[in-house]
């Protein structure tokens, strides 16, 4: 593993900023963790962010709580997850390139210690995780049983089947370390195992911590029959600016207009389904009386695929690193920790953050051996101090890989660069280059690169000390090891027993 460059993060090694008690105080006064990822979701897909689609019950969370305005997540599926769990860069441990595909025997590295190890020291006795894994699945110990997690219902990989809960022609639906057949619209399962273990754990001596990575809106696009009918009127989406960089062999069909129209009420039906699971979630954590001591987090975990769910007013789709495709809807919640009344948060706040401001909620300090790239950003959501610059970073090459995307952001800047790798030889100059006065210009309309060269080279510096923490053994291209792959039965673990 290459050593961290403090260039490219906070390097975040010292003890977390504000927290809600010290170390030494008792478990009781620590709030519950529920965290909530939709899959695929566009950021206009919301209702708070003026979209066509109803969303009630995630739009009561920017209500009460705080609605996230600049809150980035990685290009695609995998890498967010990993660095949610990790509150560093997925770069680092060559899981942000790509995501891990059916045929990936590859997974989170094991070194890396996750959100739930460092809560359980805090005294987070249930951990419970109920759907979308996505960080590996070949070896029980990628598992998310042997990663902190005490219970774990749902799936290995993502675009499983709806109903029939399959990937590649084998069952993919795990309760623990067990394949089970279960009916139901698996939005609708994992919401029953979230409200159940609410159930279960509120009240209880010590605090829980819920993490919910719902597979909704992810294709297959598939929706629940007495729910797809309301939809049939629904318009189609233009196709954004900037979409090219997309990979269009894993975000599926682009094609014609009625075929996108098609996909897109498939989606608004599934995205009925998944805010009404997040208003059950809701209505459990007020029926069990913890819902005021509750910090509660919901986002994309990537931006909408293209033509299919609405980025706007951003330019790019899921799998680009503009900011259709990793500025995404969040909102977040926890009234007796002062994240409330309804506000706009404008700071930028990432993925990244996630753990460390968590650590710092429960009085944890930071793993000293590695750095953090993310930061404790408490005050920013409780509106209790400013936020201080920094740079954020993106990065995608999914499909073949002969295509890369790097993003640089400053608070004033954001330099995007498209082409072979930036640690290849005269990599810079077979590039495409773009800067975007981000601070004024945040649909990326007017690339001002021409007009501000100085500004290029200093940020095309980051970039490539960034893309050089990729080590050697990172996760392949999508499609590398696709053919004549074959699943194992049941999606079991090869060295499971």
């Amino acid at each position: 593993m290459q050593a961290p460059i403090r260039a490219i993060g906070t390097g975040l090694t010292l003890a977390l900023g504000v927290a809600a008690c010290s170390p030494g105080d008792s478990a009781d006064g620590l709030p519950n963790i529920v965290i909530v990822v939709a899959d695929d979701l566009g950021r206009r897909d919301v209702s708070f962010h003026g979209g066509e689609l109803p969303t009630p019950n995630i739009d009561r969370i920017a209500r009460e709580g705080v609605a996230l305005e600049r809150f980035y997540s990685a290009p695609v599926c995998s890498p967010t997850r990993a660095g949610l769990l990790t509150g560093r860069y997925p770069i680092r441990y060559g899981l942000m390139r790509s995501v891990i595909p059916p045929w990936r025997d590859y997974g989170l590295d094991t070194d890396e210690v996750l959100l739930p190890e460092l809560l359980a020291e805090a005294g987070y006795a249930a951990r419970g995780i109920f759907g979308k894994w996505h960080l590996g699945h070949t070896s029980v110990r990628f598992h998310p049983l042997r990663r902190g997690f005490t219970e774990f219902v749902g799936h290995y990989n993502g675009g499983i089947d709806y109903f029939v809960h399959e990937r590649e022609g084998e069952r993919d639906w795990q309760h623990g370390y067990t394949s089970v057949e279960e009916h139901g619209y698996s939005t609708d399962l994992l919401t029953d195992r979230a409200v159940d273990f609410i159930a279960r754990h509120a009240g209880q001596d010590a605090p829980f911590l819920l993490y919910v990575p719902y597979n909704a809106v992810h294709s297959p696009w598939q929706a629940r029959e007495d729910i797809l009918p309301r939809y049939l009127d629904l318009p189609g989406i233009d196709l954004p600016p900037g979409h090219e960089e997309a990979n269009e062999d894993i975000l599926g069909y682009v094609g014609d207009a009625d075929g996108r129209r098609e996909k897109r009420r498939i989606t608004a039906a599934m995205g009925e389904s998944l805010d009404a699971g997040v208003g059950r979630i809701l209505d459990a954590l007020d029926a069990h009386g913890v819902a005021d001591n509750t910090f509660l987090l919901f986002f994309s975990d990537n931006g909408g695929v293209v033509g299919v769910s609405d980025n706007t007013p951003f330019r790019g789709a899921k799998a680009t690193v503009y900011e259709g495709g990793i500025r995404v809807a969040a909102a977040a919640r926890w009234p007796a920790g002062g994240i409330s009344g309804g506000r706009d948060v404008a700071a930028p706040v990432a993925y990244i953050d996630v753990l460390p401001t968590l650590l710092g909620i429960a009085g944890l300090e930071a793993p000293g051996e590695r750095a953090l790239d993310g930061r404790d950003v408490l005050g920013v959501l409780t509106g209790g101090q400013e936020d201080t610059p920094r740079d954020l970073y993106s990065y995608v090459a999914v499909g073949s890989g002969a295509v890369e995307q790097v993003a640089v952001i400053e608070p004033e800047w954001k330099l995007v660069v498209v082409g072979p790798a930036l640690t290849e030889p005269g990599a810079a100059g077979r590039s495409r280059m773009m800067l975007y006065a981000i601070a004024s210009d945040p649909h990326e309309r007017d690339d001002v690169s021409g007009a501000h060269p100085e500004v290029v080279s200093r940020m095309l510096e980051k970039a490539v000390a960034f893309r050089a923490l990729q080590p050697p053994d990172a996760v392949p291209p999508y499609n590398a090891g696709r053919e004549g792959f074959v699943a194992p039965p049941d999606w079991k673990p090869g060295d499971l027993p």
